[in-house]
């Protein structure tokens, strides 16, 4: 595990708490951003997080016949005047069942903006299910601009029968 926890403070916690339901870092596979640096990953056997060489961003594969799986994917903003772009993309295996626990934690009491913008890919395989939760905090306060935009785009390699289900909500 990539661990930098001790850098994580009870803001932290909190915005984890609101927008993936983390009580601490969670078991399994797991990545956590904070202000455009990796704040703690960890892989297991079924689900792999690596980041990217070329660009902002993580691939997130998952192993073919992998069933009742998450991964948690958040990212925490909480300084003022920051721009985070990310591109991450995931690989989902033929057969697997996964829930994507994605998100956008905000917590700026600057006046300057504070945005994210993650650009999600999905390349699945033959019949996947897969589920994608994710949550944005509202502003703290009317003065301080808070933006966090999903931007979705699914690839399919020969998927017949595939089941998709994305929900999102703002915490």
């Amino acid at each position: 595990m990539d661990n930098k926890t001790e850098k994580m403070n009870s803001t932290d916690a909190q915005l984890l708490e609101t927008i993936a339901d983390l009580h601490g870092i969670p078991e399994g596979s797991f990545n956590i951003r904070k202000n455009g640096q990796l704040l703690a990953r960890n892989s297991d056997t079924d689900i792999e997080i690596v980041s990217k060489k070329d660009k902002d961003g993580i691939d997130i594969i998952v192993r073919p016949g992998v069933k009742n799986k998450s991964v948690h994917i958040p990212v925490l903003l909480t300084v003022g005047n920051f721009h985070d772009t990310v591109y991450n993309d995931f690989y989902i295996g033929e057969g697997a069942e996964v829930t994507i626990i994605a998100g956008c934690g905000i917590h700026n009491s600057t006046c300057d903006a504070a945005e994210h913008d993650g650009i999600h890919t999905f390349y699945v395989s033959k019949t996947p299910k897969c589920a994608m939760w994710s949550a944005i905090t509202p502003p703290a306060t009317a003065r301080a601009k808070r933006s966090s935009t999903p931007s979705p785009k699914f690839i399919s390699k020969r998927a017949r029968s595939s089941s998709w289900n994305r929900r999102s909500w703002a915490a």
